[in-house]
């Protein structure tokens, strides 16, 4: 549907439009206020606008090498189109989703699947947590610094992080553990995430869970290659490579020595948890229980943060970070022109993205 467009300027579109988007939001937000049923039919016109855009723009792109990974998946769907049994390291679900489309489909159509997978289940979670403003909370996630990469190179890391912040908005603990399997079946990387949210259930005390994520940094300056070396030990398949071999690859975000770039992009949602919960005594469980999966898991990447191929640690806590950001916002009105500071933090948390995928991309 796009192929007229160069796959090598494909992305950076997408994120003029999103660009558009947040500037409109941003000036909206200085003449009309958050509550307004003007806004909010306006703001429900955009969500649809975006998720639509999003899911053709992204589903239905050029199939090219350009993307990373993607290249790799139309090798393995092509195979079993051919009748031959490839494996993505068993990771069962996705395995049979693929088999299963390539019997049905042509693969433009199942990358355009895997986009369904990826963007709705976030969309979704969004309308279950904020209703009339889920519009913000959507446009945080996919205005994040990975989640275009995400869905167009790490397919199934990006589908399985989905599915379990959507099982993150259940209600009832049966779904959210159906969900979690089947997201542990995309990806099994989601083993980070469940482990932390499991820890919750135990202990929740998230000023225990900040002063762990402070701890880790210098854990990590100190100890160095000690965390690489003892979390491979626990680990049984090709991710191993991603802590203990360098860049062989020769990938953009390559072991480079410890990144206070991406650490102080990581701390932006650590700092408005920790403003929203301690300085103004924002009481809610679920975005307690949420702010301590984050730390938690964005822990687990500060102590590997040198390791080849960190982002896709690092993603095991950035997709939450769009909501962690905003939920507060959206759920109770307790700053002065709210409307107005949240447009600001939308256009700030974007801006990170801009800069990083098109300027310096």
């Amino acid at each position: 549907m796009f192929e007229f467009i160069p796959a090598l300027f494909y992305s950076s579109l997408y994120y003029y439009f999103l660009l558009f988007i947040v500037l409109v939001v941003f000036l909206r937000s200085n003449l009309v206020p958050l509550t307004d049923s003007r806004s909010i039919k306006t703001n429900k016109t955009f969500e649809v606008l975006i998720l639509v855009f999003t899911l053709v723009y992204m589903g239905l792109r050029p199939l090219s090498w350009v993307f990373g990974d993607m290249g790799t998946y139309a090798q393995f769907f092509e195979r079993y189109q051919r009748g031959e049994s490839p494996d993505f390291n068993g990771d069962i679900i996705f395995n049979s989703f693929t088999k299963l489309c390539s019997s049905l489909m042509n693969i433009q159509m199942y990358f355009l699947f895997c986009t369904l997978l990826y963007v709705l289940p976030l969309w979704s979670a969004c309308r279950k947590w904020f209703k009339n403003y889920s519009f913000y909370a959507f446009l945080a996630l996919i205005t994040s610094f990975s989640f275009w990469s995400f869905g167009t190179n790490g397919i199934r890391n990006g589908i399985a992080t989905s599915l379990f912040l959507y099982a993150l908005s259940r209600d009832k603990m049966a779904f959210k553990i159906l969900f979690v399997v089947i997201a542990f079946g995309f990806h099994k990387s989601i083993v980070i995430p469940t482990v932390a949210l499991s820890l919750t259930y135990f202990y929740n005390n998230s000023k225990k869970y900040f002063y762990g994520w402070l701890l880790c940094i210098p854990l990590s300056l100190v100890s160095g290659g000690f965390w690489e070396g003892l979390f491979a030990g626990l680990m049984a398949d090709e991710r191993v490579s991603y802590l203990t071999d360098g860049n062989v690859n020769n990938d953009s975000f390559s072991s480079t020595g410890f990144r206070w770039d991406f650490l102080m992009y990581s701390a932006s949602a650590v700092y408005a948890a920790y403003f929203f919960i301690f300085k103004k005594k924002f009481i809610d469980p679920t975005y307690n229980r949420l702010v301590c999966v984050y730390l938690a898991a964005n822990a687990f990447w500060i102590l590997v943060i040198r390791a080849n191929f960190s982002n896709r640690f690092a993603y095991l806590s950035w997709f939450m970070m769009g909501i962690v950001i905003v939920y507060p916002f959206l759920t109770k009105i307790q700053l002065k022109k709210q409307h107005q500071v949240l447009g600001l933090v939308l256009l700030a948390y974007f801006g990170f993205t801009f800069f990083m995928n098109v300027v310096l991309g």
